[in-house]
């Protein structure tokens, strides 16, 4: 499993029915955070390996029987792979997204008559209508780029020819052109920022699971306190 511990402490809040994005767990889940820290443990005594790095070559040598990962690295990966099904889980699944910004028009200071204003290009609207066209998608949907165009979380699937598919090992996954079914989509969350005391409580979670699951020691400490400080 990817060693992140909004991964895996979030797959915790999932299976107790609450939001990866839950900013009072005492209050919001059932038992509170005794309650999340025991089934953390539970989670714990069945995972090989929390690594971000190489948590798929294990499941490739057979090491383990499923890997938790980001689709950015099991689909490339699953493409050498035989007899494997890429699956988004029922409960819903953490998802993130790639920006492009504008940055807001702003008028230079200067002493000279005329100050030119700073802003967008005149052509970045239609750049942009351009990379959002039906065609475009095509890549996301080929798995050439692995993971979905926006356009398809809220667009009707357009069905692909078969003859892109001819030749091609078919996989086994849930996926629809890199987006789960509606059903499970609505269950998928956009991580969002945590408050303080919510990164102090996943401290505590983490530093309380290193006793009993040492495997989990350098990297996720290292992450809870990148994440405090920075």
């Amino acid at each position: 499993m990817v060693n992140s511990p909004r991964e895996v402490i979030g797959s915790v809040l999932k299976y107790r029915g609450t939001s990866y994005n839950s900013n009072y767990i005492d209050s919001q889940v059932a038992g509170g955070k005794i309650a999340v820290q025991q089934n953390l443990a539970l989670l714990a005594n069945q995972v090989r390996l929390f690594d971000s790095t190489h948590y798929l070559k294990a499941f490739a040598i057979g090491d383990v029987w499923v890997a938790v990962g980001w689709i950015s690295d099991v689909l490339p990966a699953v493409k050498h792979m035989s007899n494997v099904a890429v699956v988004v889980p029922k409960s819903g699944a953490s998802l993130w997204a790639d920006l492009w910004a504008i940055p807001a028009a702003s008028r230079l200071e200067t002493k000279q008559i005329g100050g030119r204003v700073r802003g967008a290009f005149p052509l970045i609207h239609q750049w942009i209508e351009f990379c959002l066209q039906t065609a475009r998608a095509l890549p996301f949907k080929q798995e050439v780029i692995p993971s979905a165009s926006p356009s398809a979380l809220e667009s009707t699937l357009v069905k692909l020819p078969e003859e892109l598919f001819k030749g091609k090992p078919s996989l086994d996954t849930n996926l629809i052109a890199g987006v789960p079914p509606t059903e499970i989509l609505a269950r998928c969350e956009f991580l969002e920022p945590l408050f303080e005391a919510t990164l102090s409580d996943y401290e505590w979670l983490v530093t309380n699971l290193q006793k009993s699951t040492p495997v989990l020691i350098n990297k996720m400490q290292h992450y809870m306190s990148s994440l405090i400080f920075s």
